[in-house]
């Protein structure tokens, strides 16, 4: 049985921010951590809270169809006070590792947002170098309204970004596995080698 959207359920965090006198809450998320090749994507975005302005079925983007995900993606974009989305690529990857990378495009996406935040809401248990008061929310986009505006567009970006990416390199199936590493890219890996955007710390072993 589908679970219904809850509204009171998915604004939680936000309401007991709210309640403390916060108004700008910045969610932040990321998406990418895991793939052998690409960027890892992270979004910031800071959202409308009043009730005309909720926008129903935010979810963690995991749990959304592609369709589903495009379209809630524009509507976000369109009603967001103000979002960032930030790349980090292979190379910085590879330099400074995955999860300082994902901190680093973090506090860029929450640096960059047109409004100055009150509060952060982050995903997960990290902590982020900025000079804003955060809060973690360890699977916050499932649970959190805003941490789950910014996993979708976070989501959509990246998920665009590969499907181009496929046409300049058409060996490894990345419109279909998104630079994951599923059998057929890793058999396009051991048949072609690696390309530009592989993260040559994820690919070794191939």
């Amino acid at each position: 049985m589908k679970k219904i959207w809850n509204k009171e359920e998915k604004l939680q965090y936000e309401h007991a921010l709210q309640a403390k006198g916060c108004q700008a809450i910045a969610g932040v998320d990321e998406v990418g951590r895991g793939p052998l090749a690409g960027p890892v994507v992270c979004a910031a975005v800071i959202m409308p809270l009043d009730d005309a302005s909720i926008i129903e079925g935010i979810d963690d983007s995991k749990k959304l169809s592609a369709k589903k995900r495009e379209q809630l993606a524009e509507i976000i974009k369109e009603r967001a006070l103000a979002y960032t989305i930030i790349e980090i690529d292979e190379g910085m990857i590879d330099e400074i590792n995955i999860l300082e990378a994902t901190k680093l495009g973090m506090k860029r996406a929450i640096e960059g947002l047109s409004i100055t935040p009150d509060v952060v809401l982050t995903d997960g248990n990290m902590t982020i170098d900025v000079t804003y008061p955060q809060h973690s929310v360890i699977g916050g986009d499932a649970l959190s309204y805003s941490i789950g505006a910014a996993s979708i567009i976070a989501k959509v970006y990246r998920d665009n970004l590969m499907d181009e990416y496929a046409k300049d390199y058409p060996y490894y199936g990345f419109e279909k596995n998104k630079g994951y590493g599923t059998a057929a890219h890793i058999a396009g890996i051991k048949e072609h080698g690696i390309c530009k955007i592989h993260r040559k710390t994820f690919t070794k072993r191939f």
